[in-house]
Order: C-alpha cells, then sequence, then structure tokens
C-alpha cells in the first residue's frame, strides 16, 4: 500500500481513521436527563440563571402546555417598541441612550446622557499605531474575525485588562461600544483594499454625530448618508441591541466570563459565536437563500410557486442544503418576533423608495407559506414566525450596506448587551458554568505499542 507523500494526502487518511473511530450515533437513544442544545423537551430553555439585563418573551406556560403568544422584547424592563417608539417621536436617536440603560440599568436624565455621550464620542479613538500594526498588517477575508483579532489586541493596551472590580469594568465596556463601529469599518474598507483591489480610505469618526451617523461617514468614500439613512440604522442597532442571557453568543460572554477571565478574552468569544450562520450570520444567509428564491420562482406573487421551493429547501434539494429556511422560526418566539415587526414597518417604507417591494413582498410570501410548508415536510406543526434576521438583510441592502458588514454590524450593536450581562455575570454569578455530558464510550484494555496491528 502506497503511503501518503503530501500532507493535504496524509489529513486525507487521518480523517478516514477518525471517521471509523467516531461516529457518535444519538438515534434511537433516549435518556431525559439529556438536554441537547440546552433544551427541554418542549422546545423551551434550560433554565441556568437569572438576570436584570433583558428578557425575551414568546410564549406562556398555561396548565403545562406552551402557548403562542405575540413576542416582547424587555431591555432593563422597558418594551423594545416603547423605545422605539418614543425616540422616533422624539426624532432623535436612541442606540447610545439604549447602551446607557442596558449598562447601568435605568434611563439617564439629560445630563447624565449627554455626561454618556461625551464619553463615548472620547473613547472612539484606538491605540497608537494600533490600526497600522492589527488591522492594516493583518487584513482578514472576514470582518468578524479582523474584529475578533483586534478586540484581544486592545488586551496589550488596557493598563490593568484583568482588573475586575466594577470601574474597570465598566471603563473597558464603554470603549468597546465606543470602539466597536469604529474597527468594524476600518476593517471592512482594509480588506476590501487588500482583497478587492479598491482605493483604502480611513475617515475619522466626527464629534456631535450618533454612532450609526459616524458609521455611515466612516464606511462611505464620500461620508455622505442622508437622515433617513442614519436613522434607520439607528433603528436596526437598538433592535439588535440585546436579546436576554440564552442567545448563543451571550451565553457564550457569561459562560467564559464566569471562569474569571478578561473582558476582551470574553467578548472575542462572543464574537465567535456571533458569526455563526445559526445566529448573527443568519441576515447574510437569508439574503444568499432570497437570491436563490428569485433565479427559481417563475412568479413570485404565486404562494404555491413560492411554496414549491420552500419544499425543496426543506428537502435540502437546494441552497445551501441544510434544510434550513434562513429568517424563519426561532427558540423562542412563536407568533412574532418584536425586532421583526418594527423593522418590516420601516422596510416597507424604504423598499418603496428604493423601487424594490416586489423583493419585500417575496420575503413576506415566504413568511406566510413557510408554516404550513414545515409541517407536511417534517410532520412537526408548530407556531413559526420571521425572525429579525428575515428583514435586517433587505433593509441593509437598500441602505446600500456590503453583505459582508451585515454580521459585524449586529456585533456593533450587541456588544451592548453582552457588556451588560459579563458586568451581572462577573459581580454577581460567582459560579463557573459547569454543565455535564453523558459519557456513551465503552472501557477497553491498553495494547502495546509492538502488539498493535
Amino acid at each position: 500500500m502506497s503511503q501518503p507523500t503530501t500532507i493535504g494526502a496524509c489529513i486525507t487518511s487521518l480523517c478516514a481513521d477518525y471517521k471509523i473511530h467516531n461516529s457518535l450515533n444519538l438515534e434511537g437513544r433516549s435518556n431525559v436527563n439529556i438536554k441537547r442544545g440546552l433544551r427541554n423537551e418542549d422546545g423551551t430553555g434550560v433554565m441556568v440563571g437569572c438576570t436584570e439585563v433583558g428578557n425575551v418573551l414568546g410564549y406562556r406556560i398555561e396548565d403545562g402546555e406552551r402557548t403562542a403568544m405575540d413576542g416582547q422584547l424587555i431591555y432593563r424592563g422597558y418594551e423594545l417598541r416603547d423605545l422605539v417608539n418614543a425616540y422616533a417621536a422624539e426624532e432623535r436617536f436612541g442606540f447610545s441612550e439604549v447602551a446607557y440603560l442596558l449598562l447601568f440599568g435605568h434611563l439617564p436624565r439629560k445630563e447624565q446622557a449627554e455626561t454618556f455621550s461625551e464619553i463615548l464620542q472620547s473613547s472612539t479613538a484606538l491605540p497608537t499605531n494600533f490600526v497600522e500594526d492589527m488591522i492594516m498588517k493583518n487584513p482578514a477575508r472576514d470582518v468578524m474575525n479582523e474584529l475578533a483579532h483586534s478586540v484581544l489586541a486592545l488586551y496589550s493596551s488596557d493598563p490593568n485588562p484583568d482588573d475586575l472590580h466594577v470601574e474597570t469594568l465598566m471603563r473597558q465596556s464603554i470603549e468597546l461600544i465606543a470602539r466597536f463601529p469604529v474597527i468594524v469599518a476600518y476593517a471592512y474598507v482594509v480588506k476590501q483594499h487588500y482583497y478587492e483591489n479598491e482605493s483604502l480610505y480611513l475617515h475619522r469618526p466626527q464629534p456631535g454625530l450618533s454612532i450609526a451617523e459616524n458609521f455611515l461617514h466612516m464606511i462611505r468614500p464620500d461620508n455622505k448618508y442622508t437622515p433617513e439613512e442614519a436613522h434607520l440604522l439607528d433603528l436596526c442597532l437598538i433592535c439588535h441591541a440585546e436579546h436576554g442571557g440564552g442567545n448563543n453568543s451571550t451565553f457564550t460572554c457569561r459562560a467564559v466570563s464566569s471562569s474569571g477571565t478578561d473582558t476582551y478574552s470574553a467578548i472575542a468569544a462572543a464574537i465567535g459565536s456571533l458569526k455563526g450562520p445559526k445566529h448573527g450570520g443568519a441576515n447574510r444567509q437569508v439574503l444568499q437563500q432570497f437570491e436563490e428564491i428569485k433565479a427559481n420562482v417563475a412568479d413570485w406573487t404565486d404562494d404555491e410557486q413560492v411554496a414549491a421551493f420552500v419544499r425543496r429547501i426543506l428537502r435540502k434539494e437546494v441552497c445551501d442544503k441544510s434544510g434550513l429556511v434562513y429568517g424563519m422560526g426561532h427558540a423562542v418566539y412563536t407568533v412574532s418576533d418584536p425586532r421583526t415587526v418594527l423593522l418590516k414597518a420601516h422596510a416597507k417604507t424604504l423598499a418603496a423608495q428604493k423601487g424594490m417591494l416586489d423583493e419585500l413582498a417575496l420575503m413576506e410570501a415566504v413568511e406566510r407559506v413557510t408554516p404550513a410548508v414545515f409541517a407536511e415536510v417534517t410532520g412537526k406543526g408548530k407556531a413559526m414566525c420571521a425572525n429579525v434576521d428575515m428583514y435586517s438583510g433587505l433593509i441593509y441592502q437598500m441602505l446600500n450596506i456590503p453583505a459582508d458588514l451585515f454580521t459585524p454590524l449586529f456585533a456593533v450593536a450587541r456588544i451592548t448587551g453582552w457588556c451588560a450581562h459579563r458586568m451581572e455575570e462577573v459581580l454577581t454569578g460567582g459560579r463557573i458554568y459547569r454543565p455535564a455530558y453523558k459519557s456513551i464510550i465503552t472501557r477497553k484494555e491498553y495494547v502495546p505499542f509492538s502488539e498493535r496491528a
């Protein structure tokens, strides 16, 4: 038998051996004590702690059964819808106030809001030579990886990075909230320069602008944006700022924080979680999937044609063959996702302005037909609604925000929730997370090296 002569061939051979000896088969294995995905048998999440930061409501438990309900998202006791409507009525940007609310637990008075905004503004500057040494000399094809790399690198410039007192945790949180938009914007334009041969421009954030305004200012070569665009991006940031302690990236942040590690390590881990296509990366997957739907459905207004293609998606015949209809379904929400309701309403206005009402109508058709098709294909009837990823990607597309920035923008918003939960975990948690896995290995006797076949 000839021996592999290249590293690639060696790895192929080793992987073949791995497949022989690693075939964890859980089919037919039932054990009520195993909570795969940290989910109970009825789909509810396993309770692992308490939080005062946020709450996600998507169902009621009545007589021991889950009952569907309109979704609610609560930030420190305030319903998301009420916050968004208030900012719209007052014609002001709300994301920085939401950041204050999540970090401190209450809405700021006027002078507190002004002071907080000034601190955020003064914290946008990155350490000396950071952009050149960390971003420009190490460009990454994926902005999320560059963001994680940069966050870890910030550890080196922190005068007291491992301190866990509230003052240090708050300083680090504010600095990260302020710096995330800058790092993401610079990582993107550097990526475009090195990998797409585009011109390189680095625009500094401007005093007096909101985080949404500054982000648009930094990623656009001409710095131009409209007030409507900035307010819509602000809305997206508010809707993505927090989603309870159980979402995968926040849970990751809390689990890592429970070990007593530094802020930068915990936040970098959360970024890695958010990148995944089953989490924050889903907004980009939605648009990729819709490109295939648009190309293969002749009449977008025919629900049966749309349903036929959704049926093929669920049967793993088309798109990425994962069997997932990206943008549909949620672990908690049943009747509606409150973020989706808010974004969809604004998406209609923008779609009319951009001449994209047909694309929006197609998304609504997928939202309309998927629950019945899902029940037909899987045999599992359940309440299913569109989640926030269904329309956020379309809004970013209509705002002329590149697809490479969809998930990083999620991180720009969610860093507020991560930091609030990290502080809560470090200051009040007390125990390192240590779930258990049921071992199903068989015992073996040691075979001396010389006797192995």
